[in-house]
């Protein structure tokens, strides 16, 4: 996602979102964080409360595998990135991009809400990155894969390092049909 956001501002294409990226010590994953186009950051997960020194949640604490969800960090990081610009004479295309939308991010109430914003406008442009359907569906992820103006484009080793082309080429064309 971040050549796909280099891309897009090299062609004069602005963007807002978000990318994941691990978080690695000594070569091990310990993590996840959330980073915004503009480059802030925001802890997304981490192995354990206690080991990164995370808030714990009273609660409930939100688990995903070996992971526990700092939700508060994520709201406070990626939702700001996912506001629609105040109205404008001109009603110019908006492009996001979010990296990813996952069972961690899915635990957020109000990230679903304001993806499914973003998708009911129709001058937005949402490149989204969701999970290859393996076991039980996730209802969301499926929403968003099924959706009437979504074009779905499958990533996979032999072609990772070409795709983006026709993903660039994907929002240039919804771009130009607005």
């Amino acid at each position: 996602m971040s050549k796909i956001h280099q891309d897009l501002l090299n062609q004069g294409i602005s963007c807002s979102g978000f990318i994941t990226e691990e978080i690695r010590i000594n070569g091990r994953r310990t993590g996840f964080d959330v980073v915004t186009l503009t480059g802030k950051r925001g802890q997304l997960a981490r192995v354990s409360d206690s080991d990164a020194g995370m808030p714990s949640t009273k609660q409930r604490d939100i688990k995903v595998g070996q992971y526990s969800v700092n939700l508060i960090s994520f709201e406070q990081t990626a939702l700001i990135t996912l506001k629609l610009p105040p109205l404008t004479s001109e009603t110019s295309t908006q492009v996001y991009l979010i990296d990813e939308i996952g069972k961690m991010e899915l635990y957020s109430q109000s990230f679903i809400q304001a993806v499914r914003k973003l998708m009911s406008q129709p001058n937005v442009t949402l490149v989204a990155t969701i999970p290859v359907p393996k076991g039980r569906p996730i209802p969301f992820v499926e929403e968003l894969r099924g959706g009437e103006n979504s074009l779905v484009f499958e990533v996979n080793r032999q072609n990772r390092d070409v795709i983006h082309t026709d993903i660039l080429q994907a929002v240039k064309t919804s771009l130009s049909s607005e």
